[in-house]
This record gives C-alpha cells, sequence and structure tokens, in this order.
C-alpha cells in the first residue's frame, strides 16, 4: 500500500477495526514519515545555525497577496481593458479609487511584515507609519508608471508589425506583462521594500520567462520583443527607445578581486544608450558601455564598450555545397 493509500484508510492514527494487514501498512507510513521529519529537522537546524541572522523569519511578505496587489492595480492603472470595469465614464473614478484603495490597504499590509523582517538588522526601530507612508508616496508615482508603461506599449506597437492594436499588446504581449510587472516593483525597489519589489518582479518572470531586476533603471519606450530567456540585472542601466529581443542578457561578470571595491560590487551590469538595438542571444557583461543607436546582433558575446552608430555581428554561417554520394553529417 502507498503512503498516501495507508493516509487515507487511516494513517498514523489506530482504529480499532482495521486488519493486521492495514495497520502493518499504517505504520510502516508513519516510520517513512517520522524518518523525514527528523531528517528535515536536522538540516533545518543546521541551515539555521549557519545563517542566523537575528530575522524575523515568519515576517515575510506573501507572493499570493501580492499577486493580488499586481492585480488592483493593473485594473486602476487600465480600469477599462485589465479591470474589465464597463460602466460610464463618470463612474470611472469611483472605479479606480475602490481597486487603489484595496490595493494600497494590502501593500501596506506587506510593506509592514517586510519591515518586520529586516527589524533584526536595523540600528532602530523603523517608524510606526514607515510602511504607511511607503505606500502614500508609492501612489504618487501612479501617474508616471502609467505614463512609462504606455510608452512601451506604444513602442511594442511601432516595433512589431504583427501588432493589431495596443489592447492586443497590453493584454497578450510578454514584454508588455514584464513592462508593467517592473514599472511597480521599480517604484518600490526605490521607497525601500526590496523584498516586496522582486517577489513582483519574479510574478512577471513566472508568466513571461523575462527576468527583470527591479532595481534595473530603464528609460520609456522599452520594447522586448518576444522576450523568453531576456535577463537583466540589478544595476544595468538602459535609455530611451531601446529594442531587445529572445534571451538577451544583460549581465555581470563573476566578482574578481577589484570588483570587491564599492564600485564593483554595485556597477556590475551594462550601461546602454538611447536607440540601441539588442537582437536575440546577445550576452553583454560587465559595466560595458553600449553607445547610443548601436546594433548588437544576435549571439554575439560582449565584454568590451561599443561606440555610439556601431554594428557588432556574429560571422555569418557557412554554407556547405553539396557533394554527390556525401552523406550531410560527413560534410560538417
Amino acid at each position: 500500500m502507498s503512503l498516501e493509500a495507508a493516509a487515507v484508510t487511516g494513517g498514523v492514527f489506530p482504529v480499532s477495526s482495521a486488519t493486521s494487514d492495514e495497520t502493518s501498512d499504517r505504520a510502516m507510513a508513519t516510520s517513512a514519515v517520522d524518518g523525514a521529519v527528523q531528517t528535515l529537522r536536522t538540516v533545518r537546524l543546521e541551515w539555521r545555525a549557519r545563517r542566523e541572522e537575528g530575522r524575523d523569519t515568519a515576517s515575510f511578505p506573501s507572493r499570493s497577496q501580492l499577486a493580488g496587489v499586481v492585480e488592483l492595480l493593473a485594473g486602476a492603472l487600465y480600469p477599462r481593458r485589465l479591470g474589465r470595469f464597463r460602466g460610464s465614464d463618470r463612474e470611472e473614478d469611483a472605479f479606480v479609487a475602490a481597486k487603489l484603495i484595496a490595493a494600497l490597504a494590502a501593500l501596506e499590509r506587506e510593506t509592514a511584515v517586510e519591515f518586520g523582517y529586516w527589524q533584526g538588522e536595523a540600528a532602530g526601530s523603523f517608524d510606526a507609519d514607515q510602511a504607511t507612508n511607503v505606500v502614500r508616496l508609492f501612489a504618487t508615482t501612479l501617474g508616471e508608471v502609467r505614463r512609462l508603461i504606455d510608452s512601451d506599449v506604444e513602442a511594442a506597437f511601432l516595433g512589431d508589425p504583427a501588432a493589431r492594436s495596443v489592447d492586443e499588446i497590453l493584454v497578450c504581449y510578454p514584454g508588455a506583462i514584464a513592462s508593467l510587472h517592473y514599472r511597480i516593483a521599480h517604484q518600490l525597489d526605490r521607497l525601500g521594500v526590496p523584498i516586496v519589489a522582486r517577489i513582483i518582479s519574479e510574478l512577471a518572470n513566472e508568466r513571461t520567462g523575462i527576468d527583470i531586476h527591479p532595481g534595473a533603471t530603464i528609460g520609456d519606450s522599452f520594447f522586448i520583443d518576444h522576450g523568453t530567456g531576456v535577463v537583466i540585472g540589478e544595476t544595468a542601466i538602459i535609455g530611451n527607445r531601446v529594442r531587445l529581443y529572445q534571451h538577451v542578457t544583460l549581465g555581470a561578470r563573476p566578482l574578481g578581486a577589484a570588483q570587491h571595491s564599492v564600485l564593483g560590487r554595485h556597477a556590475r551590469h551594462p550601461i546602454v544608450g538611447d536607440d540601441v538595438v539588442l537582437y536575440a542571444g546577445a550576452t553583454i557583461l560587465g559595466r560595458v558601455r553600449i553607445g547610443d543607436r548601436a546594433t548588437i546582433g544576435g549571439n554575439v558575446w560582449l565584454l568590451t564598450d561599443v561606440a555610439p552608430d556601431a554594428v557588432v555581428a556574429q560571422p555569418e554561417a557557412r554554407l556547405l555545397a553539396a557533394a554527390a554520394g556525401i552523406a550531410p553529417d560527413d560534410r560538417l
């Protein structure tokens, strides 16, 4: 009998009417569970002994609650397209207000939870209204958040001839979904709630395969086409009207001796100028600078600066001539 079946027929609790075989199965299941529990306890305590940092690990923001926050904020930012509001124009503001009240209340709770997590490392106690103030400041950024998302959606519409409408892009395109999450998360990261921000960015990563650290700085009219496998690191700086394709990496090099300086640790990722295009599979590592209007071809590996207006490309694939009687594999 499987562990699941043993649990269904009585688990670890004795039942007087059970047969001897059922009693034996439950005993085996109990023994297996007890052994796993003890092993997990040992490993858990070893980890805590190594990583004891005075943090309240019971205080950690909830992914499910923050997913709800993003959904509410999306409805407030785009009441008709993402909030599914179907009322009259004069009722729209009341709909937005209701979404914001619910979103900001939940966000304040999760922000307070994060401050509880960091309290053990703080020199003093956080102010009682710290979470409230953060959320109030965040609310003031929502107009700019909406403007930046609009610019990203318009860039996608202009850059993708397959797009039929801006509404299709906002609702369907992975790049637009990632942009919405990033623009929200970036503001929260700036306001001092990095875990809340990181969870929001990872919600987008789960949905789209696009990994944008909320600490990255990205200008307006940012277009990620397709998007799967895109990675943008924490200290990356991206200018305006930049377009990139799937599997582009703006990453950091391994920390060498020089990078253990303050600058090396906090300026690890590329700087990309305005109007740059990065084609699929390009990998750019370290604090290199890509000049304005440069084009980086597919599968290029870059560790050095690129001048403005430059084009960097891999050699084109070589065409092998056909040869009578020779199998294709033998020509490779």
